[in-house]
């Protein structure tokens, strides 16, 4: 039967006396070790699917397990061939995984992720570029404009909101990363201007979510979601 892997961690950290996996029945966690290393395992259920009560049992596990030291998760859907693959991995890569599991000792990540409040951020632009502003007000005096006249300003207005949107992904990063231990920047996607992760050291953990807090309240036009602590995914590689 194939093996599913959670996570991987040292194999002198304290770990929890039973933990429950993936499956339904949920299937029992074991460990795999090899010299100093420890792979969190269970038996992979015949067919492997994305639900809910399975994502929240893989999450638990590197959860639980993270409780007694740093571990390095897995993503949901790891498979390996057998416990006797997963004990060769461990050996052939077990100087990198320490060191990432030194960076992650007292450690935990979060994600950042921004977008503009509308309403604000046309407000910002329009009164940051008095050209804008100019031709704003010149387009209402006239009842509107023209179709051109209003299709060039949309023009100029979406210019102006892109090039605040990439002004404050820099100054969010900027705001943040002397709090943090480490940055990893997430996949684009519509409706964010930021999709950031943090490295943040646990007894700093307040002062970044108050340097989080101060965004918004600095800069009305911006909308942060904050979420975390998280086990760190984002970081479970050297990058």
């Amino acid at each position: 039967m194939s093996t599913y892997v959670y996570a991987i961690t040292r194999a002198s950290q304290e770990l929890p006396d039973s933990l429950e996996g993936i499956g339904e029945p949920a299937l029992p966690v074991r460990t795999v070790r090899s010299g100093r290393l420890l792979a969190l395992v269970s038996d992979a259920p015949a067919e492997l699917r994305p639900k809910r009560r399975d994502l929240l049992a893989h999450q638990r596990v590197i959860i639980r397990a993270g409780a007694g030291g740093p571990v390095l998760p897995l993503r949901f859907g790891g498979v390996s061939p057998d416990d006797e693959t997963v004990a060769a991995v461990l050996e052939e890569h077990e100087g990198s995984y320490l060191e990432r599991l030194e960076t992650l000792e007292g450690k935990d990540e979060f994600n950042v992720k921004a977008s503009h409040e509308e309403e604000a951020v046309l407000y910002k632009v329009l009164s940051e570029d008095a050209a804008l502003r100019a031709r704003h007000e010149a387009n209402r005096a006239a009842g509107g404009g023209t179709h051109d006249d209003r299709l060039a300003f949309g023009e100029q207005v979406a210019r102006a909101v892109a090039e605040r949107e990439r002004a404050d992904a820099q100054l969010i990063e900027a705001a943040l990363t002397p709090c943090a231990a480490g940055l990893r920047r997430g996949p684009e996607s519509d409706g964010w201007l930021a999709n950031l992760s943090f490295l943040v050291e646990r007894d700093r953990q307040e002062e970044f979510r108050a340097a989080v807090r101060a965004l918004h309240e600095e800069h009305a036009h911006l909308r942060v979601q904050l979420t975390g602590p998280l086990p760190s995914y984002s970081f479970a590689e050297a990058g």
